[in-house]
């Protein structure tokens, strides 16, 4: 009745610097293996009780930075290919849930396919694991479309909606 797909990698650089295979290989994982296993699960998904596919994204998925060009764009693919399906599935009464996390202590950063130089940033508190579990779970039991585990997240969000000039100005110091 549940499909979730978290698969995720990243590479970090300055676009220029990054090579096609990066590119390829971040979409290749973040966003096609979600579209494909999802397509082989459906005929599964509509035999279910309460089917619902859960796609874990990410805020960059919202909002694009620099040195992360890349896996910026797999997150938006998978938002909006996430939108486009939405209602074909709801057709057949089968949820989706967007998870849209900010940072989150993982090994995630540990296991870059490509890091060109240091992040220009500090490292973002993140929150546990079992803290976005949880909200997925929540999420999941009170049938939403999209949530945002990490209040930080949510904000950066928020003030890109509403102020994406500010956003732009702050992003182009780490550019």
């Amino acid at each position: 009745d549940l499909l979730v797909n978290n698969a995720g990698i990243s590479a970090h650089g300055h676009f220029e610097g990054s090579t096609e295979q990066t590119l390829r290989q971040i979409m290749e994982v973040n966003f096609f293996a979600a579209v494909e296993l999802t397509r082989l699960a459906i005929p599964l998904l509509r035999t279910g009780q309460e089917p619902m596919v859960v796609n874990i994204g990410s805020i960059l998925g919202h909002r694009g930075i620099p040195h992360n060009s890349e896996y910026c764009a797999s997150k938006f693919a998978l938002r909006g290919w996430s939108e486009a399906i939405r209602p074909e599935l709801g057709r057949d009464d089968i949820a989706l849930l967007l998870v849209s996390p900010g940072a989150t202590n993982t090994e995630f950063f540990d296991h870059l396919i490509s890091k060109q130089g240091q992040l220009p940033w500090r490292k973002s508190k993140g929150i546990s694991p079992e803290q976005v579990a949880k909200q997925i779970v929540r999420g999941i039991e009170r049938d939403r479309r999209e949530i945002f585990p990490n209040w930080r997240g949510r904000l950066f969000v928020g003030l890109n909606r509403f102020c994406p000039w500010l956003v732009d100005r702050l992003m182009q110091r780490y550019g």
